[in-house]
C-alpha cells in the first residue's frame, strides 16, 4: 500500500491525498461504508460502485470469523470473490465486538477469550490469530487486535489497558512481517493509538504506533462517551505524532459534523454505521440538514428527497413517498435511505476533498458544519 499526499488546506491540517492498493485507489480523505458481515445493510455492491460511489468498504473479523468462518471464505478465494466486491476492503480486528458483543469474556497477555453472541460457542483470539484470520480474508487493509476501552475509563483501567494493547501490537506485527498473504494481492497492517480520554496516555501511544513505520495507522477509542470536544482534543494529540506521510484512520466516527471536523485536524479515513443505521430509522442527511422521514411535515411534500442530492434515489423518490414506505414498514424504505445516506456521506468526502485541493476548505467547512446538522 502507498500513500501520496497531494494538497494541505491553509490554516488547518486538512490534506488531500491517494491510498493506492492492488484492488484500486482510494482518494482521501474517504469515508468508508461499513460491511460488517461483508455486506453494506440494505444495499447492492453495483449501488455501492455506481450510485454511491464508495471506494473502500469495511468487513468485521469477528463477524466473519463466527459466521459464514473461515473455511467458506478460504475456498472461495477470499471475502473479494465471495461477496463480489472488487474495490479495496479494510477489516477490524473484531477486538471491538469482543467487548462489546461476547459473553464471558477474559482478558489477559496471551489474548481474550469469548463466547459467541451466536451460539455460546468459545474462542480465543490472539494476536497472531487475528493476523491469520485477515489474511484468510485477504482485506487489503488490516488491523491489529487492541481492547476499546470506555470514554469513561478511569485513569488506572486505562493505562492497563494500554499496555495490554501495546503488547498485542508488538506480537501482531511481528507475525504481519513474518507471513504472506493468500491471494496474490498485498495486504497493509494499520496499529491502533489507544489510550482513553488521557493526554500523556494518548501520546505514549502514539509513540509507540509511530515507532512501528507500518503503511498507516488508526486512532481507536474514541466516540466511545467522552464528550465530543475531547474526542477532538484526543485527535490533535495524536495527530501531532503521526507521521505526515502516512494515512491516519479514525475509527467509528461519526456524524458529519464529527467527520469534517475530524478533516480539519487531519485525518484521512473514516468509517460509522450511522448513515444505514439511522437510515434505516427514518434519518436523512442532506447538505441543507436532517430530516426524519417519519415525521408528519413529510406526508404531502411531493418534492424529491434532495433536488441537489449525488444519488439517483434523490432525484427518483418524492418525500412523500419515503415517508409512505416507513410508516407502511416497506422494506424498500430502508435501501432508499441508505443509499441516499451513504450517497452525500461520500458527496461530502469528495466536496471537502476538493476545497482542500482549492484551498477554501476552512471557509467552506466552517458553513458546512452548521449546514449539515440543521433540523429540517
Amino acid at each position: 500500500m502507498e500513500f501520496e499526499l497531494k494538497a494541505t488546506a491553509a490554516g488547518t491540517h486538512a490534506r488531500a491525498g491517494v491510498i493506492t492498493t492492488d484492488h484500486g485507489n482510494i482518494p482521501t480523505p474517504i469515508f468508508m461504508p461499513v460491511g460488517t458481515l461483508g455486506a453494506v445493510k440494505a444495499v447492492h455492491m453495483t449501488e455501492l460502485r455506481d450510485d454511491i460511489k464508495a471506494q473502500i468498504i469495511l468487513g468485521n473479523t469477528y463477524h466473519l470469523y463466527l459466521r459464514p468462518g473461515m473455511d467458506i471464505i478460504h475456498r472461495a478465494g477470499g471475502l473479494h470473490k465471495f461477496n463480489g466486491w472488487e474495490r479495496p476492503i479494510l477489516t477490524d480486528s473484531g477486538g471491538f465486538q469482543v467487548f462489546s458483543l461476547a459473553a464471558n469474556r477474559k482478558l489477559r497477555d496471551e489474548g481474550v477469550t469469548f463466547r459467541s453472541h451466536i451460539d455460546g460457542s468459545k474462542h480465543l483470539f490472539t494476536p497472531e490469530r487475528v493476523v491469520d484470520i485477515q489474511r484468510i480474508i485477504g482485506s487489503d487493509i488490516m488491523m491489529a487486535l487492541d481492547e476499546c476501552p470506555p470514554g469513561t475509563s478511569d485513569r488506572s483501567y486505562a493505562a492497563k489497558s494500554l499496555r495490554l494493547t501495546q503488547g498485542w501490537l508488538e506480537r501482531g506485527w511481528k507475525h504481519f512481517c513474518d507471513t504472506e498473504p493468500l491471494y496474490g494481492h498485498r495486504q497493509a497492517f494499520f496499529p491502533i493509538v489507544q489510550g482513553c480520554t488521557y493526554k500523556d496516555l494518548r501520546q505514549d501511544a502514539a509513540r509507540h504506533v509511530a515507532d512501528l513505520g507500518a503503511e498507516g495507522n488508526a486512532i481507536g477509542g474514541l466516540a466511545v462517551g467522552e464528550p465530543t470536544e475531547v474526542m477532538y482534543d484526543m485527535i490533535e494529540v495524536v495527530n501531532d505524532i503521526l507521521p505526515l506521510d502516512r494515512p491516519r484512520y479514525l475509527m467509528g466516527v461519526g456524524t458529519p459534523a464529527n467527520m469534517l471536523e475530524a478533516i480539519d485536524r487531519g485525518v484521512d479515513m473514516m468509517d460509522c454505521v450511522m448513515p444505514t443505521r439511522n437510515g434505516r430509522n427514518g434519518m436523512l442527511f442532506t447538505r441543507h440538514g436532517i430530516m426524519n422521514m417519519r415525521n408528519r411535515k413529510w406526508a404531502d411534500d411531493f418534492s424529491p428527497l434532495q433536488d441537489d442530492g449525488p444519488s439517483v434515489v434523490d432525484h427518483i423518490y418524492s418525500k412523500a413517498y419515503l415517508r409512505h414506505l416507513f410508516i407502511a414498514e416497506e422494506l424498500l424504505a430502508l435501501q432508499i435511505a441508505s443509499i441516499h445516506n451513504l450517497a452525500f456521506y461520500l458527496w461530502l468526502m469528495r466536496e471537502a476533498r476538493q476545497h482542500i485541493i482549492d484551498g477554501d476548505f476552512a471557509t467552506w467547512k466552517a458553513q458546512m458544519v452548521v449546514d449539515v446538522m440543521r433540523r429540517i
